[in-house]
């Protein structure tokens, strides 16, 4: 039999497995406090989400497709030479209300070239840039995004600089809209972009282009894009 001391000693002793316990129930608590607190704070930023307005097409979509329709619109298939302006990295995450990215969504965009052209059959003269495609298109992975090669928009008579664009899926026509240059003085007497009465709204399309980080001498642009309507799968 124990003495009296041996006895206290293994009194104080923890029970087998007893911690191991406590800390798998910490580790389970923090991680589903961990997951509550990620939730509220994407519930609070879904909240946050401003839907992207929509924005007239314009009379120069293009009516007839270039035969290069990729995401890099400053390398024309066939030719050597880039397009003339300042190059920009356009990219962005296609979203719904929620902040949930949509996958297998096709956006498009086109804009003029360096010299202010549309390529489009009304706006063809000498003048347009050979090297510019004007349009290209992309579909959205798992994670929503989307990017593109392209310049920075330039103003023609009438209108401040802006990209046009559409997106869709399966068909169906999702959103037609326009993005513009944040901080352009120009933008202020722009009659469709003054359109957008709402002050929220109107700064949902404006984009700054920014020197970019991974390319030297380029620009770099993000739009992210919130659909108010919910794609068909």
């Amino acid at each position: 039999m124990p003495d009296a001391k041996t006895a206290r000693s293994e009194a104080s002793l923890p029970l087998p497995h007893a911690g191991g316990n406590q800390r798998q129930r910490r580790t389970v608590l923090h991680g589903l406090l961990l997951g509550t607190l990620a939730c509220s704070a994407h519930a609070a930023w879904a909240q946050s989400l401003t839907a992207t307005p929509a924005q007239t097409e314009g009379p120069f979509y293009p009516d007839r497709l270039p035969l290069d329709q990729d995401n890099d619109l400053i390398i024309v298939k066939g030719r050597q030479a880039a397009a003339a302006g300042e190059i920009t990295d356009l990219s962005g995450r296609i979203l719904d209300l929620r902040g949930n990215p949509l996958r297998g969504v096709t956006i498009e965009i086109w804009q003029v070239d360096h010299n202010g052209r549309y390529i489009h059959t009304a706006d063809a003269s000498a003048r347009n840039d050979a090297n510019f495609q004007g349009f290209g298109r992309f579909e959205t992975g798992q994670d929503g995004q989307y990017r593109f090669r392209t310049i920075k928009p330039v103003p023609y008579p009438g209108r401040t600089p802006h990209i046009h664009v559409k997106v869709y899926k399966g068909g169906r026509e999702l959103l037609t809209t326009q993005l513009y240059v944040q901080g352009h003085p120009l933008n202020e007497r722009d009659g469709i972009l003054r359109s957008i009465r709402d002050p929220q709204q109107r700064a949902a399309l404006l984009v700054p282009f920014l020197p970019s980080r991974e390319h030297q001498g380029e620009l770099a642009a993000r739009f992210d894009i919130v659909l108010g309507l919910t794609p068909q799968s």
